[in-house]
């Protein structure tokens, strides 16, 4: 039905924009990067549980599965801070553009898990990666500690992305990512703890307004987010889901320019690094793509 298949795109695209939307929070919200993705995780982690519960889903697991997924939990939590810092050290723009060069880990990161050799053209898509950060770094070095946070986040991000990949081929989605966010909650309880921070009444008390955008990016773009994006897998290829998600630092950098144009305009040598990093990303999804379907074509005995 062409009505049915629209609909799904239409809530991919508002996925990919929640998704951009998650940096505007970050710049929002006042507290520090640490509490920040303590309480996204707990409250995530607390609405994931409840959805389980409704949809009575079996969450037991195997103790070699459970400490897999902690490990990838702490990986994402390791991910959500430096990404936030990097908008606090920087700003909207150069935390997203950074995380942009994702697919430029991936090309390493992948070949290592899946146990294949590095491909040519991953190599060249990532010397355009590397390209367009030089550019980007050169124009913005009062930004540097910005940049190197969110080249961090990108590469943690990647590196749960590879995790999480191999999970998805043996559980559901749901409870992979719930063992993740109340494993990444512990870890950074015990991080907090070992800064010296304790969790008092003032630890806990927030303006009304930090309230609100800690709650809609706990439920909204995490939780919902989550459940959502593998739901619409289920009517829409994975390409086309991951080559959409590329869209994200597009969205994000628009909506800052919106919102707060007088820190987020950046030097047109910012732009023109930041355009090279998103179409040497959407190129190398295409390209991965037409090789993935012309080893299928191949495979079909004639």
């Amino acid at each position: 039905m062409p009505n049915a298949k629209l609909k799904h795109y239409i809530h991919l695209h508002l996925l990919v924009f929640i998704a951009g939307f998650t940096a505007i929070l970050g710049e929002l919200i006042t507290i520090g990067s640490l509490a920040l993705v303590w309480y996204r995780m707990a409250i995530a982690g607390i609405l994931m549980f409840l959805y389980i519960k409704i949809v009575r889903l079996n969450i037991k697991i195997t103790s070699k599965a459970f400490w897999q997924f902690s490990a990838a939990g702490v990986i994402i939590a390791l991910h959500w801070i430096t990404f936030f810092e990097a908008i606090n050290q920087a700003n909207v723009s150069i935390a997203l553009a950074m995380f942009s060069s994702g697919a430029f880990f991936a090309s390493f990161i992948e070949p290592i898990f899946f146990k294949r050799r590095i491909l040519a053209y991953e190599i060249i898509f990532g010397l355009f990666v590397i390209l367009g950060v030089i550019l980007i770094t050169s124009s913005e070095m009062g930004y540097i500690n910005g940049i190197i946070l969110g080249l961090l986040s990108a590469l943690f991000s990647t590196l749960f992305a590879v995790i999480n990949g191999r999970f998805i081929e043996r559980y559901n989605a749901t409870i992979i990512s719930f063992y993740e966010f109340i494993s990444g909650v512990v870890f950074l309880t015990v991080f907090i703890l070992l800064t010296g921070t304790t969790f008092n009444s003032e630890f806990f008390t927030l303006s009304n307004s930090d309230w609100v955008y800690i709650f809609i990016l706990a439920s909204v773009c995490t939780a919902y987010a989550f459940i959502g994006a593998v739901e619409v897998m289920r009517y829409i290829s994975p390409f086309t889901v991951i080559l959409s998600y590329n869209l994200e630092p597009i969205y994000g950098i628009a909506i800052a320019l919106i919102l707060f144009p007088e820190t987020e305009k950046m030097s047109s040598q910012f732009y023109i690094g930041a355009i090279l990093v998103l179409v040497t990303v959407l190129l190398d999804a295409i390209f991965k793509n037409y090789k993935r379907r012309k080893q299928k074509v191949n495979s079909i005995p004639n």
